[in-house]
C-alpha cells in the first residue's frame, strides 16, 4: 500500500469532468451528495472564494462543463483506463489493450479519410476531445488505479490562469500493466498542453493545444489452444502456462498534433449584428509499427506461421507513416435574433507512406505513397433562442473526391430535468488510408486498392427526462468497408489467419434502442442500462449482440458525522452471444469472421466507493463469478476476458 501512495505523488494523472447533463436521476444524486457532503462546494463560508461555476472547461464546439467533486454511481463507471463510461465496449485481458465494440452506435462518422489502425485508437485523444480551461484559481486533479499484475495507471491535470483572459493547462496520462498472459505488457502515455486567450473586450479568442501520444503493446496473438482455457484444468489457472502465438511481437501507435482555433470580430464593439473571421489549423502526424522477431510459432510441437509466408526469415519490422495538414477559414455573420450564418472553405493535405515500392508476383505493384489533397466549401447555420438550440451544416468537396456531409440537429430544453434532441446525418465518406494501401513483411498482407466512398445515412433521437433516458438510432450504410477473414481451408488447418480489406456492395440497415432508468428506494438504488440492436443485411458483415445490459444494485450512506460518504453494491454486465470481430495486430484492426461466437456469460463485479472531502476512493472486485463459473468468457475468439481481480483507485482534487 505504501508503494501505491508513493506512486500517486510521483506520476501524472486527468480531470474528471461532470457535464451539466440531463441524465436520468442525476439531480437526485447531486441532491443526496450535497445533503450529506457540505464539503463538495468550493465556496467557503465567510470568505469570498470561487464557486464551482468559475471552473469552466470548454470544448472545441463551445460546450462548457464545470468541475464536480461529488460522488455518484456514474462517476464510478468512468473510473477506468479510458476515463469515460465504457458501456458498449468489451475490454481485452489487460489494461491498455484494445476493446471489442458491442454497440455499433458508438462509432462516429466523419467524411474525411483517416489514418486507420482504429483498434489502437480507443485512448487516442482527438482535437474534439481536448478541453480548454477557464479557471478562477489553480486547480489540480490526480487519478490513480492499480492495473493487472505489476504496473499502475495514473493521470494528472493542472490548470492555472495568469489573468482572467489567459489560461494554461498541462496533463499527462500514463499506464504500465504487465497482464497475466505471456507477452502481454502494455505501456502508454498521453501528454496534453493547452492555452486559452481572449482580449478584454472579447474581440479576439484563441484556443491552442499540443499533444504527444504513444501506445505500445506486446502482442501475443491470443492463446493458441483455446481448449486449454475452456477445459478448466487447474494446471492452467496460472495463465502463464497457456501457450500463445507470439512471445516477441510488439505494436506501437504514436501521434503528435499542433492545433489552433481562433476567432476575430471585425466590428469593434459587439452589437445586435456582428461579423467574425475564423481560422482553424491542425497539423498531425501518426506512425504505426509492428515488430516480430521470430516468424514461426510452436503450437503443440508444430511450427505455425500464423500470418502466412514472409519476405524475411526473422525480424519483421513493419512501419506505416502518415501526416496531415488541415486549414479552415470562415466568415460568420451573427444576428442576435436570427442566429449565426457561417461560410467556410477548408484544405486538407495528407501523406500516407512507406519507404519502398513493392513489386510482387503476377505483375502486382504495391506503391509506397498515398497523397490526397481535398478542398471543401460549406455553410453552417446555428440558432439558439429560448428553449431551442439547432444547427445545420452542409459541406461538399471541390475536388474529384465526391465528398459531402449534411448534418442537422435540434435540441429542445423542456426544463432543467427534461431534454429532447434529434439529429440527421448524410454523407459520402472517403475510405481510411489503410484500406487502400498497406505494406507488410507478410506476403499476404500487401494491397493497393481504389475503393469507392461509403454512403451513410443516420437518424438519432434522444429523450433525457427525470423518469427515463431513451436513445434511438437508425443507420443505413451502402458500400460498407471492413476487414474480412479470407483464410482458406488449407490455411485454416495450419492455424493461419489471413485478413484483407473488403467492400460490401449491398445495403446494411442498423437499428438500436438504448434505455436507462434508475430506481431509488430510500438508501438503495438500482441503476439500469439496456441496449437492443438489430441489423438487417443479406450477409453477416456488421455483427453485434442483439441485447446488452448493465444493472447496478447499490446502497448509499454516510458515516462519522457525515464526513465519510460511501456506496457499495454489485454491478452486472451481460450480452447475448454473437459472431465476434477478431483483433489482428499486424494491421491494428478488427476483422469480421463467422466461425466463433462469444457472449451469453455474465460479468459480475462487487465495489465499494468512498468520498472524503474532495477525494474519491474506489475498491472493486472484478468478475467475481469467474471464481466458480465455467471458463467460457472471451473478448474475441482467441483472447479470454479478464479473470477475478481486486483493484484500488482514487481521484483527488486540489484548489488554491
Amino acid at each position: 500500500m505504501r508503494i501505491f501512495f508513493s506512486l500517486i505523488f510521483l506520476v501524472f494523472p486527468v480531470l474528471l469532468f461532470s457535464q451539466k447533463n440531463k441524465q436520468v436521476n442525476s439531480a437526485k444524486e447531486m441532491d443526496y451528495n450535497s445533503k450529506y457532503n457540505s464539503s463538495d462546494s468550493i465556496k467557503k463560508k465567510k470568505a469570498p472564494e470561487a464557486t464551482y461555476d468559475m471552473y469552466q472547461f470548454i470544448t472545441l464546439d463551445r460546450d462548457t462543463t464545470y468541475i464536480d467533486t461529488t460522488q455518484s454511481i456514474r462517476k464510478s463507471y468512468s473510473h477506468n483506463y479510458l476515463r469515460r463510461d465504457n458501456f458498449g465496449l468489451l475490454a481485452f485481458p489487460n489494461d491498455g489493450q484494445t476493446y471489442n465494440t458491442l454497440q455499433y452506435g458508438l462509432n462516429g462518422f466523419s467524411p474525411y479519410p483517416e489514418f486507420g489502425f482504429t483498434a489502437k485508437q480507443f485512448n487516442y485523444m482527438r482535437a474534439g476531445d481536448i478541453k480548454y480551461a477557464n479557471v478562477a484559481t489553480p486547480v489540480t486533479e490526480l487519478y490513480f488505479k492499480t492495473t493487472i499484475q505489476q504496473g499502475q495507471s495514473a493521470d494528472s491535470y493542472f490548470a492555472i490562469n495568469t489573468s482572467p483572459r489567459l489560461n494554461f493547462s498541462i496533463a499527462f496520462r500514463a499506464l504500465r500493466s504487465e497482464g497475466r498472459y505471456i507477452n502481454q505488457q502494455a505501456r502508454s502515455g498521453n501528454f496534453r498542453f493547452t492555452t486559452s486567450y481572449n482580449t478584454k473586450d472579447g474581440r479576439y479568442i484563441a484556443n491552442l493545444h499540443y499533444t504527444s501520444q504513444r501506445f505500445e503493446n506486446e502482442e501475443n496473438g491470443g492463446i493458441s489452444n483455446v481448449s486449454d482455457f475452456t477445459s478448466g484444468d487447474p494446471a492452467f489457472d496460472n495463465r502463464q502456462r497457456l501457450g500463445v502465438y507470439f512471445e516477441d511481437a510488439t505494436s506501437e501507435l504514436k501521434g503528435k498534433r499542433f492545433f489552433i482555433d481562433q476567432t476575430f470580430r471585425i466590428n469593434p464593439k459587439k452589437g445586435a449584428n456582428n461579423l467574425y473571421v475564423t481560422e482553424q489549423f491542425n497539423y498531425e502526424k501518426f506512425g504505426y509499427g509492428y515488430t516480430q522477431g521470430t516468424i514461426a510459432s510452436s503450437v503443440g510441437g508444430t511450427a505455425v506461421f500464423r500470418f502466412g509466408e514472409s519476405f524475411v526469415a526473422s525480424g519483421i519490422d513493419d512501419k506505416t507513416n502518415y501526416n496531415k495538414m488541415y486549414n479552415k477559414v470562415g466568415v460568420v455573420y451573427e444576428n442576435m435574433t436570427l442566429g449565426s450564418f457561417t461560410f467556410f472553405a477548408d484544405d486538407l493535405h495528407t501523406n500516407y507512406f512507406y519507404n519502398n515500392i513493392l513489386y510482387l508476383d503476377n505483375d502486382v505493384t504495391v506503391g509506397n505513397l498515398l497523397s490526397q489533397r481535398i478542398n471543401t466549401i460549406g455553410g453552417q447555420y446555428n440558432y439558439r433562442k429560448d428553449k431551442w438550440n439547432g444547427k445545420v451544416l452542409y459541406s461538399k468537396s471541390l475536388t474529384d473526391d465526391n465528398l459531402f456531409n449534411l448534418d442537422a440537429s435540434a435540441v429542445y430544453d423542456w426544463n432543467d430535468e427534461n431534454q429532447l434532441s434529434f439529429r440527421y446525418q448524410s454523407m459520402n465518406k472517403l475510405p481510411n488510408n489503410n484500406y487502400n494501401l498497406f505494406q507488410s513483411s507478410y506476403k499476404d498482407y500487401n494491397w493497393s486498392n481504389t475503393f469507392v466512398n461509403e454512403k451513410i445515412n443516420s437518424i438519432s433521437a434522444n429523450a433525457d427526462t427525470k423518469w427515463v433516458s431513451l436513445s434511438m438510432q437508425l443507420n443505413s450504410i451502402n458500400d460498407h468497408l471492413y476487414f474480412a477473414d479470407i483464410t482458406n481451408a488449407s490455411q485454416r488447418q495450419d492455424s493461419m489467419q489471413i485478413v484483407a480489406p473488403k467492400q460490401y456492395g449491398k445495403a446494411i440497415n442498423y437499428a438500436s434502442l438504448k434505455v436507462s432508468r434508475e430506481f431509488v428506494v430510500g438508501k438503495w438504488a438500482l441503476d439500469n442500462t439496456l441496449l437492443f440492436q438489430k441489423v438487417d443485411q443479406s450477409d453477416a458483415i456488421l455483427n453485434v449482440p442483439e441485447f446488452v445490459t448493465r444493472n447496478t444494485l447499490y446502497y448509499t450512506n454516510t458515516l462519522f458525522n457525515n464526513k465519510l460518504f460511501f456506496q457499495t453494491g454489485v454491478e452486472f454486465n451481460y450480452f447475448t452471444s454473437y459472431y465476434t470481430n477478431n483483433y489482428n495486430p499486424v494491421i491494428g484492426e478488427f476483422f469480421v469472421q463467422d466461425r466463433v461466437k462469444i457472449g451469453n456469460s455474465p460479468l459480475i463485479d462487487y465495489f465499494v466507493n468512498f468520498k472524503i472531502q474532495r477525494t474519491r476512493i474506489y475498491f472493486k472486485a472484478e468478475h467475481i463469478n469467474s471464481l466458480f463459473s465455467k471458463n467460457d468468457y472471451f473478448s474475441d475468439a482467441n483472447n479470454p476476458y479478464r479473470d477475478f481481480l481486486i483493484r484500488f483507485g482514487l481521484v483527488w482534487n486540489f484548489f488554491n
